[in-house]
């Protein structure tokens, strides 16, 4: 049963008890659009009681704000009664609800292409907000008062340039000069929901035009206000005659693929961001400089997304990639046991990719991507970095103590291995025996 005919059958059993039943939000939208809808909401005339008696044993967390999650087939669906609410009095979440029609449902949403309902089994929709014109137009406006809708939940103003951005709709200018009005509003939001709507954001495949929209709205002041600095930090125009770091970075974010992973997007956006405090002049050869913001940018990005409440797991791959991004310029000097291992790292497809749009974003080089795709269909034969010939035991085995040699002796092994001089155990132990007599 698809995700669909899950919301469907829920639906219509609701009808069969005397309530009114509608797909509702973004499945309606996404529908209109062409798109496939990742999940399905119901809203409902059912008020939260009546719903968990039709659907016993369904998730009532939410059943404060008239919202029941109930499991069908394997499917999650959203039902919420039909609602309007009270006064926002955190910029978040309304202190209280009252169960209500459709159309004052409707009109209590975000965005007009939001507020639109669909009978599940006609087809029909219905439209109290003017969604269906502005769905055609392709048009993002906020229901109602803009000011309003964006005071009682700030969140709802990065929604519209993750809309605008997703869904590649132009923002009403209403909307627009209230989402810079109330920009500030988003201090009140928590780093984590402000993670949420920015990871989709910038994964679109407009991201370029997010990160702009966030920026001219002000609201990046609230995400990562250090992209600010980028605007204005001007670089060696022969190696970047696309002219500041912001411009270089947007670039280089609309040339990505647009199934570009979370982690390579941050790390694309983030990679120069130390740029503005390392810039420096070099007297002697009258040129910028910007020594070190490799490093200095793998600690800013660490900062800025733990800041953001991001996983580890996804701090540590973008950190790590913003401190390597520099290194892709020596690798046609690097021998080969430590390419090898410069390109056994897990991030390195990623790496590659970024390597890539930087260079088509800036000075058009390929030298290094060209010899590095080479290098990757040369060396695929086998593992870039084979289990060793020997190990510490063989150390021991040969008398020598535990010791901060043993990493060093080791690894001229696994160099030897890598530069293929060493092929098998008994060579990598004739080596061994020779190299600690």
């Amino acid at each position: 049963m698809t995700a669909r005919d899950a919301a469907a059958d829920l639906a219509s059993r609701l009808a069969e008890a005397g309530h009114e039943a509608l797909f509702a939000g973004g499945c309606v939208r996404d529908g209109l659009l062409g798109r496939e809808p990742k999940d399905y909401d119901i809203a409902t005339s059912a008020t939260p009681k009546q719903i968990l008696r039709l659907f016993p044993g369904s998730n009532a967390v939410g059943a404060h704000f008239g919202v029941i999650i109930v499991r069908h087939h394997g499917h999650p669906v959203e039902i919420a009664t039909f609602r309007t609410d009270g006064s926002y009095r955190d910029g978040r979440h309304p202190e209280a609800v009252t169960f209500s029609t459709a159309e004052e449902d409707a009109r209590r949403r975000d965005f007009t292409i939001n507020g639109l309902f669909e009978h599940p089994s006609s087809g029909e929709i219905i439209d109290h907000v003017g969604g269906r014109a502005d769905l055609d137009a392709r048009c993002l406006r906020a229901i109602g008062n803009p000011g309003d809708r964006f005071a009682e939940d700030s969140l709802r103003l990065l929604r519209a340039i993750r809309f605008a951005t997703s869904l590649d709709f132009e923002i009403h200018p209403d909307t627009w000069d209230a989402v810079r009005t109330h920009a500030d509003g988003l201090a009140r939001i928590s780093p984590e929901r402000i993670r949420d709507e920015f990871s989709r954001l910038i994964t679109a495949r407009s991201r370029r035009r997010g990160l702009e929209l966030l920026v001219d709205s002000g609201l990046v002041r609230h995400v990562i206000p250090e992209v600010l600095d980028l605007i204005g930090c001007d670089q060696p125009p022969e190696w970047h005659p696309e002219g500041d770091v912001y411009t270089h970075t947007c670039i280089m974010l609309e040339l990505l693929e647009p199934d570009a992973p979370l982690e390579l997007c941050l790390a694309v956006l983030l990679h120069d961001i130390a740029k503005p405090p390392t810039r420096t002049w070099d007297e002697e050869v009258g040129r910028i400089r910007f020594n070190g913001h490799d490093t200095l940018g793998a600690t800013m990005a660490e900062e800025i997304l733990r800041r953001l409440k991001y996983p580890n797991k996804v701090i540590e791959d973008v950190a790590f990639m913003v401190s390597r991004h520099m290194r892709f310029m020596n690798v046609q000097d690097m021998r080969v046991a430590k390419l090898k291992r410069f390109m056994s790292a897990p991030t390195f497809p990623r790496e590659l990719e970024l390597h890539r749009v930087d260079c088509a974003s800036s000075n058009g080089f390929t030298d290094n991507y060209d010899f590095l795709l080479a290098k990757r269909e040369e060396f695929a034969r086998e593992p870039l970095v084979p289990p060793p010939l020997v190990t510490g035991r063989d150390l021991i085995a040969l008398g020598l103590e535990p010791g901060p040699a043993f990493k060093e002796i080791l690894e001229e092994a696994q160099t030897e291995q890598l530069e293929g001089r060493l092929s098998d155990r008994n060579d990598a132990l004739a080596w061994l025996k020779q190299r600690c007599p």
